[in-house]
């Protein structure tokens, strides 16, 4: 059993007990989470697509604040002297799946 989950924006393909990485929540760890914006549900090969959903997709958080890996963007201008350096992280959200209803 699967379903394709509005979090935050993006769409994630879940299913219980797994573990992902989502854009920042302002939530705490331990905390529970609902997420009702459920897009798509295969239930043993039965889809159920649109406003026939009914399901809620249950999360617990694991790690509130995860930073990915240093993302360099530089421009530069050959002969001219031009350097521009901006970097930035990506701030996650880690939850876990637990129950698809």
């Amino acid at each position: 059993m699967f379903a394709v989950v509005k979090i935050a924006g993006q769409q994630f393909r879940v299913q219980e007990g797994q573990s992902l990485y989502v854009p920042h929540l302002q939530a705490k760890s331990g905390d529970k989470l609902e997420f009702s914006e459920v897009l798509l549900v295969d239930n043993n090969g039965s889809l159920s697509v649109g406003t026939d959903v009914k399901a809620v997709v249950k999360a617990e958080v694991l790690n509130e604040f995860v930073q990915d890996d240093k993302v360099i963007a530089f421009k530069m201008k050959r002969r001219k002297g031009f350097r521009k350096k901006h970097g930035h992280r990506t701030q996650f959200t880690q939850i876990k799946i637990e129950s698809i209803a």
